[in-house]
């Protein structure tokens, strides 16, 4: 979820019923409709029951039930709950003052694209700097912070962050969304993919979800790309090293993957552009 603000949500379980409810009106709000769609249909066909636009008012105990009364008035009652409810930085009790440390309006250590306070000599990395909120972004703030350190001037600058959300199979996206590619004055086209038409899935029996990309008409090069289906957080990798290197979406059309594995499905999905 990155530093997104959480919606508060809470997952009820016994042998027979999953109950996921929703803050807002769908799953995964900053991703494109059909890929929230996609998800949610996944889950609900393993049997989660999702109710959405249910904001929770109070939980409380009856004895070995949990009950959960959401703000209008409806009681769902579970085995287990399993609330989230975001992340904000704790940074007040470090007296950060005393030393001219500033903080963003978010209560973050303020830093450069360097990862530098306005303090010489002092710098933050991971979290607290406000760095997305994934373990494999605090692992390169500090190889950032290394260099820097010895006299380097590596930057955070332009980063291209991937996320991983680990289901029944896995959602993975690296770059931009179709609404934000549009929103950000981009010519777009799009790729669709199902996962059932990638030879891979179908010999590991394993052919939910679907893939997408978005390209940039005017360059060829990606603008980003939404995998959901079985190992898509290994496939992203390939996606995000074209992305990097500025590569045509066709180079990866039409590069020789071998056979049968699930990054050839790179070479259909990006044969699917809809320009």
């Amino acid at each position: 979820m990155g530093i997104h603000e959480t919606p508060v949500r809470a997952v009820f379980k016994n042998r027979h019923q999953v109950t996921l409810l929703a803050r807002g009106p769908r799953l995964l709000p900053y991703e494109d409709d059909d890929i929230a769609e996609a998800v949610t249909g996944l889950l609900t066909a393993h049997g989660v029951d999702i109710r959405t636009d249910s904001p929770v008012a109070s939980v409380r105990s009856d004895g070995d039930q949990r009950v959960v009364t959401l703000t209008d008035g409806t009681d769902v009652t579970g085995d287990e709950v399993l609330v989230a409810v975001g992340r904000r930085p704790v940074t007040a009790e470090l007296d950060l003052d005393a030393g001219g440390v500033r903080t963003t309006d978010a209560s973050f250590v303020a830093v450069d694209e360097h990862l530098a306070t306005d303090v010489p000599h002092t710098w933050a990395a991971g979290d607290v700097a406000g760095s997305r909120q994934f373990t494999h972004v605090s692992l390169v703030d500090y190889r950032i912070l290394k260099a820097n350190l010895t006299g380097g001037s590596r930057s955070t600058r332009g980063r291209l962050i991937p996320h991983t959300t680990v289901l029944t199979i896995e959602f993975a996206r690296v770059g931009l969304t179709q609404t934000q590619a549009r929103a950000a004055g981009y010519e777009v086209g799009v790729a669709k993919l199902p996962v059932t038409a990638i030879p891979r899935a179908r010999t590991m029996r394993d052919t939910d979800g679907i893939w997408k990309a978005v390209v940039d008409t005017r360059t060829d090069r990606i603008l980003g790309v939404a995998l959901f289906g079985p190992e898509s957080g290994e496939t992203l990798a390939a996606v995000q090293i074209a992305m990097l290197a500025d590569l045509p979406y066709t180079s990866l059309r039409d590069m020789i993957v071998t056979h049968p594995t699930m990054t050839e499905g790179l070479n259909l999905l990006f044969a699917a552009l809809q320009r």
